[in-house]
């Protein structure tokens, strides 16, 4: 049974870093043309 918590736990750690690193890196340029619109408004 402890194995299967174990199990259970390492899973969810994986897939929460999974997820993080997804929205950090594929999910980050949206982000940025939202927050300076849609013309070069000089916040670079």
């Amino acid at each position: 049974m402890n194995h299967f918590i174990q199990n259970i736990l390492v899973f969810t750690a994986v897939v929460l870093a999974v997820a993080f690193l997804v929205n950090k890196f594929f999910f980050k340029k949206s982000k940025r043309k939202k927050a300076c619109g849609e013309d070069d408004c000089g916040c670079h």
